[in-house]
């Protein structure tokens, strides 16, 4: 895979980002039903799922009308919840997608404004792809999986342990284009300086663990070597499905950082 580049924008004189993706067919599927953008100021990855064509064809719809959003100026969750509105139609009416499961996860983040000027990320998400938040050398999961082993470990009747081996591990319980759309959740997440960002397909959270992502982002400063370096580590781990994965991070001047927590 060829080297991924870090793309750079400065939002103001007190906040830039930095940015990368890539995404790889992985090393036993014929064919790549993930998509993504990664374009200022959306970031998502979609997994698509369906016979034949199908999941291509509904990851890559959905990315194109999040595309024109950002193209038309507005990002926001109305505007997100008509683009896939729109996304929702082109899969059914595209000829190739005659299989009912047809439909893609959608996650990610957005850079949004609250109403007193402060910036701050928008998560959301649909389905089993996930945004993780690394911060003080730690790393959480900012999402919550739609699927039925997370409701199993809700629940009590299985443990985070027993969950990759469990038979319904790929079952997701939403997705785009497979049913009546709902709307994803959404989580909203404070900026922090040196704060990164992990999108990704569940190609890479089959390959690796927690600890592993955080060991790339810890070895890996740059977005672009850190993302080259964990699709690389999942391709090593048996590449068993498909892997995207987008590293955004935050870089505040000391002062808006203090400003920043000064107001949480």
């Amino acid at each position: 895979m060829p080297e991924t580049t870090t793309q750079t924008h400065r939002v103001s004189a007190e906040l830039q980002l930095a940015w990368a993706g890539a995404t790889d067919r992985g090393r036993r599927r014929e064919n790549n039903q993930d998509s993504y953008l990664a374009r200022y100021p959306l970031f998502v990855v979609a997994d698509g799922m369906g016979g034949h064509a199908g999941g291509e064809i509904a990851s890559q719809c959905t990315i194109a009308r999040l595309d024109e959003m950002v193209t038309a100026g507005e990002v926001s969750d109305a505007a997100i919840q008509a683009a896939l509105h729109l996304a929702v139609d082109d899969i059914h009416q595209h000829p190739d997608t005659t299989d009912e499961g047809t439909g893609t996860t959608l996650t990610g983040a957005y850079l949004d404004t609250d109403e007193d000027g402060i910036h701050r990320w928008v998560v959301l998400n649909i389905g089993d792809s996930r945004v993780y938040l690394a911060r003080d050398e730690r790393l959480a999961q900012v999402t919550t999986d739609h699927s039925v082993v997370q409701e199993l470990i809700a629940s009590g009747k299985i443990s985070p342990e027993e969950a990759d081996g469990h038979p319904y591990s790929n079952v997701i319980t939403r997705a785009v284009g497979a049913s009546e759309l709902v709307a994803p959740d959404y989580v909203i997440v404070d900026l922090r300086d040196g704060d990164r960002l992990v999108v990704c397909s569940d190609g890479l959270t089959k390959e690796l663990t927690d600890y592993g992502i955080l060991h790339f982002l810890r070895e890996n400063p740059d977005p672009g070597a850190a993302v080259d370096a964990m699709v690389d580590a999942a391709l090593e781990n048996g590449g068993r499905d498909n892997v995207t994965v987008i590293v955004v991070q935050v870089i505040l001047p000391e002062s808006s950082s203090t400003d920043a927590d000064s107001a949480e």
